[in-house]
């Protein structure tokens, strides 16, 4: 059974705010720019989703992703090609 976009984006803007300990987080969100997040808050961001899901995300899917929404996608594909 395939998850729909929406519920992931919820799921997936959860564990952002919950890691970076903000509130104002959109799929628009930039981890670096707006979130003020860095490479080990991105690391724990990444293992939360992981976790979330049920998913491995390898480090080479994540060298691209700027953005929440980017992420988002990432997870929809991801558990797209598992059901």
């Amino acid at each position: 059974m395939t998850i729909s976009r929406e519920k992931i984006a919820k799921r997936v803007l959860k564990v952002v705010r919950d890691e970076s300990g903000t509130d104002n987080v959109s799929e628009e969100s930039w981890f670096i720019e707006d979130l003020g997040l860095d490479s080990m808050d991105t690391v724990e961001i990444v293992m939360g989703v992981e976790e979330e899901f049920d998913i491995e995300i390898h480090d080479d899917e994540v060298e691209d992703i700027e953005t929440v929404g980017q992420l988002v996608d990432l997870v929809v594909r991801l558990t797209e090609t598992r059901s």
